[in-house]
C-alpha cells in the first residue's frame, strides 16, 4: 500500500512538470505534431508571430486536460490516504483482540464482559471468533496506539463506555438484589420471594489516558472507570425513590509504565485499583456482570496494588510473569449495628494485619489456531497469600480473663489460594475457564462468601467477645487450665467454571458485512463449595455448602454500537448434608434452593 503511495506521488510529480512545460508552449498538442516544427529533410524556418500566437491557444485546453488528471491523482492519494489510516485502525484492533505486545492492549481497549468490540466499519473480510475477557494484558502497550478524542496539553483523552438497559426477573430472591446470590442467606417467609427489575446502574463510564514521553521506549498510559452500582440514596430529595438512585462507585483506577527494553523484553509497572492478578485473570463472558458469579464459581476482584511484570517475547510464544503488593483486605465489614464505622473506614481486619497482602501470576500464550481473526492462547496459574487480625478491647474481655488479657487480645487467621487458567480460541469455538483451591476465600467472592470459624476444640470453660469493629466473635477459654483465645481457622474452598462460546454467525458462514455478522451465543457453568469439615465448627445446625450456576446467553450485535442480549440461568444452593439440621428456605427446613433467572436488553457502547 505504501509503495502504491510512492508510485501515486512520482506520478503527480511528472504530470505538473508536464503541466509546467505546457504552459510554456513548449509541448506539442498531443494527437498531432506542431505546426511550427519543419518537416523532416527541410531547412529550418523563422516562426512568424501569429504562429506562436495560433500555438499557445491550441496548448491551453492540454493544459487544461492535465490539471483535471493531476487533481484526480490528487483525489486518489487523498483516498489511499484515508484507507492506510482505516487498515491501521484495524490492525491496531485486532492486536488489542489477540493481546499482542506489539499493539494496543486490551486494557487500553477496556474489554467489559459481554459480547467483544466489533472492528471499525473498514469492511471486515471476515467475521472474528470469540475472544476471551482479558483484562490483564500480556506485553506492554505500544506508544501513542490511543486514538484521543481530545487532547489536554500533552494529555491523550479518549472517554469510554456503554449504557445497559435489563429487564430481570428471578424466581426466588431472598435479599432483594437485582443480581445473584447464593441461597440460605436467610428465610424468604411463605413464599420462594419472585422478583422482577427493571436495571440500568450497570451503565459504565471510563477513561483512557495517554502521556507522551520523550524517549521512544517508553510508555506512559491511565484509567479512570467507574459504574452505578454503589449504595442506595437517603438523601431528602431521594428518599423516596433510593431504588432507582444507586451512588456512582469507583471500579478502576490507575497509572501505567511500559518500557520496551528490546524486540523481546518489556517490562511494566502499575499503581493504582485495577483487577487483580489472582482470579481475575480469566472471566465468564455472561450478560449479568454484576455479581459475575459471586459464589457460584466466577472468584475475582479488583483492589488498589502496585504491580510489576515482565514479558519476554520467544516468536512462537510469550511468558509474562507478575508479582504485586496488594491492600489486606478479607471482607469482613462491620457488623450493622456498626454501620457508622463502615461508612468511616470500609473495614479494617485486613489492614490491622500491618503487612500487605502478596499475588503473582504467570502467563504462556501461544497461537492454538492460526486463522485469521483468532486470538492467541493462554494458560495461566496465579496465586495469593494474606492475613487478617481481629482486635478485642480490654472493656471487651469476659470477666474471669481480664487478669490474663488486662489490655485486650488479638487474634488472627491467614487466606491463601491458587488457581489453574485456560482460554483456547479457535475459528469454530473458544473454551474459557478456572480451577481454584484456598482458604478464606471471601475477599474473591469464594467458599460461599465464608471466611472463618473459631476452632474451640479441646477448650473448657468457654466465653466470647466482640471484636473492635463488630465483625467478629473471639472465643476465649482454658486448656489445660490456662487462659487462651480460641484459634481462628480459615473456611477452605474450591470451585470453578469454564464457558464455551460460539461465533454462530461465522460458524453458518454470514455475510462479514451484513446484518447476521454479530450472533455469539455462550454455555458457562460454575461451582464454588466450602469444605463440610470447616463448616461443622462454624454452624453445626446447618448452612449454605455449595453452590453452582447453568447459564445460556446469546447476543446479537446490531453494529458496532448497539447489541441485543438475552440470558436464561439456573442457580441453585445446597445445604450442608452432615450437619445436623437444613437451613430454612419458604419457612421450612430446606435441602436445596434454587433460582430460575431470566434477563435481557441492550448495550449501547461508545
Amino acid at each position: 500500500m505504501r509503495n502504491l503511495l510512492c508510485c501515486c506521488l512520482a506520478a503527480a510529480f511528472a504530470v505538473s512538470a508536464s503541466v509546467a512545460a505546457a504552459k510554456d508552449g513548449n509541448t506539442a498538442p498531443a494527437g498531432g505534431t506542431n505546426s511550427a516544427q519543419p518537416a523532416a529533410g527541410s531547412a529550418p524556418a523563422t516562426v512568424p508571430a501569429a504562429a506562436a500566437s495560433a500555438g499557445k491557444a491550441a496548448a491551453q485546453p492540454e493544459a487544461a486536460a492535465l490539471e483535471s488528471e493531476l487533481e484526480e491523482l490528487r483525489d486518489l492519494l487523498a483516498t489511499q490516504e484515508q484507507r492506510i489510516n482505516d487498515l491501521e485502525g484495524q490492525l491496531e484492533l485486532v492486536r488489542a483482540n489477540g493481546g499482542s505486545s506489539s499493539g494496543p492492549s486490551a486494557a487500553i481497549s477496556a474489554p467489559t464482559p459481554g459480547p467483544a468490540p466489533a472492528p471499525p466499519d473498514t469492511g471486515p473480510t471476515v467475521i472474528p471468533a470469540i475472544a476471551p475477557i482479558r483484562q490483564l494484558p500480556v506485553g506492554g502497550l505500544q506508544r501513542e496506539a490511543l486514538k484521543p478524542a481530545f487532547e489536554i496539553g500533552s494529555v491523550r483523552v479518549t472517554p469510554y463506555g456503554f449504557l445497559k438497559a435489563t429487564f430481570i426477573h428471578d424466581s426466588s430472591s431472598p435479599g432483594g438484589d437485582d443480581f445473584p446470590l447464593p441461597g440460605f442467606l436467610g428465610d424468604t417467609g411463605p413464599t420462594a420471594a419472585p422478583e422482577f427489575h427493571i436495571k440500568a446502574r450497570s451503565s459504565r463510564f471510563g477513561t483512557n489516558f495517554e502521556w507522551i514521553d520523550p524517549s521512544e521506549k517508553l510508555t506512559v498510559t491511565g484509567k479512570v472507570e467507574l459504574d452505578f452500582e454503589g449504595n442506595f440514596s437517603r438523601a431528602d430529595n431521594r428518599n423516596l425513590s433510593s431504588i432507582r438512585s444507586s451512588m456512582p462507585s469507583i471500579r478502576l483506577a490507575y497509572g501505567r509504565l511500559d518500557y520496551k527494553a528490546s524486540d523481546h523484553d518489556t517490562f511494566s509497572a502499575l499503581f493504582g485499583q485495577d483487577w487483580t492478578p489472582f482470579g481475575s485473570s480469566t472471566l465468564p463472558n455472561i450478560l449479568e456482570t454484576t455479581g459475575l458469579g459471586i459464589g457460584f464459581g466466577g472468584l475475582w476482584e479488583r483492589d488498589p496494588q502496585m504491580r510489576f511484570g515482565w514479558t519476554h517475547d520467544f516468536g512462537a510464544f510469550k511468558v509474562m510473569p507478575e508479582f504485586a503488593l496488594v491492600l489486606p483486605a478479607s471482607g469482613n465489614v462491620p457488623a450493622a449495628a456498626d454501620l457508622a464505622n463502615q461508612l468511616g473506614y470500609g473495614e479494617r481486619q485486613g489492614a490491622d494485619s500491618d503487612q500487605p497482602s502478596t499475588q503473582a501470576r504467570v502467563v504462556f500464550q501461544w497461537r492454538l489456531d492460526h486463522a485469521p481473526g483468532v486470538a492467541p492462547a493462554q494458560i495461566i496459574f496465579s496465586g495469593e497469600e494474606g492475613r487478617r487480625e481481629a482486635i478485642v478491647l480490654a472493656s471487651a474481655v469476659p470477666a474471669g480473663f481480664t487478669a490474663a488479657f488486662p489490655t485486650g487480645a488479638t487474634v488472627t487467621s491467614k487466606t491463601a489460594g491458587w488457581t489453574g487458567e485456560w482460554q483456547l480460541p479457535t475459528r469454530y469455538a473458544t473454551l474459557v475457564g478456572k480451577y481454584y483451591q484456598g482458604s478464606d476465600l471471601r475477599w474473591f467472592f469464594g467458599g460461599q462468601l465464608f471466611s472463618n470459624f473459631n476452632d474451640a476444640a479441646g477448650l473448657t470453660n468457654t466465653a466470647t467477645a466482640s471484636s473492635i469493629d463488630g465483625s467478629s466473635s473471639v472465643v476465649f477459654g482454658l486448656r489445660d487450665g490456662v487462659p487462651v483465645v480460641a484459634p481462628q481457622r480459615p473456611v477452605r474452598a474450591a470451585g470453578g467454571f469454564t464457558s464455551l462460546g460460539l461465533p454462530i454467525s461465522r460458524i453458518l458462514g454470514a455475510d462479514p458485512e451484513g446484518r447476521n455478522m454479530g450472533w455469539t451465543m455462550y454455555f458457562t457453568y460454575g461451582t464454588d463449595e466450602a469444605k463440610t469439615r470447616d463448616l461443622l465448627h462454624l454452624d453445626p445446625a446447618g448452612s449454605r455448602a455449595r453452590s453452582d450456576m447453568s447459564v445460556g446467553t446469546v447476543y446479537y450485535k446490531l453494529n458496532n454500537w448497539v447489541t441485543f442480549a438475552y440470558e436464561q440461568s439456573l442457580y441453585r444452593t445446597r445445604a450442608d448434608t452432615a450437619a445436623s439440621g437444613f437451613p430454612l428456605f419458604m419457612g421450612e427446613p430446606q435441602h436445596e434452593w434454587k433460582d430460575f433467572r431470566s434477563e435481557g436488553g441492550t448495550i449501547f457502547s461508545f
